[in-house]
């Protein structure tokens, strides 16, 4: 009888553990974000939810710059993130996020990066038209 408690407890903390652990590594990359880009004005704003593949379901997406010649219109927004937090509710994990421009078209900003909490940091890069390319390294803040 003894061997069947203990059995039946440590099954039910295995389970709230799981539980736990997964939702509140979700509830931390979840939420809207702001993005600082070294050596350029490609600033921007956006919310995004990581789904259960990995990809992220991005919504309001805006620059904070107007004027933009590279980004004017219809663009489209992409990313993923591999979870490698841990059972503490501590998120971290490799960050990839792409924004393809519509208007005028053939212009990409790409950005990869690693996830440590409430802040994403790493590299970018644009490519695409004539004086629509360039790199440096950003920072992404949970707001």
């Amino acid at each position: 009888m003894k061997k069947l408690a203990v059995a039946w407890l440590v099954a039910a903390v295995l389970t709230l553990v799981g539980c736990g652990s997964n939702n509140s590594t979700q509830g931390n990359i979840n939420g809207t974000w702001t993005a600082t880009l070294s050596n350029t004005n490609f600033n921007f704003g956006t919310s995004f939810v990581v789904n259960s593949d990995g990809t992220l379901s991005v919504s309001q997406f805006n620059f904070s710059s107007n004027g933009q010649p590279c980004f004017v219109s219809g663009e489209t927004e992409s990313g993923s993130f591999a979870l490698s937090g841990n059972f503490s509710g501590s998120v971290t994990g490799q960050f990839g996020f792409n924004v393809v421009s519509g208007s005028p078209t053939g212009n990409t900003l790409t950005l990869t990066g690693t996830a440590n909490g409430n802040t994403i940091s790493g590299n970018w890069s644009l490519t695409g038209s004539a004086g629509c390319t360039g790199s440096g390294t950003f920072t992404m803040t949970k707001g």
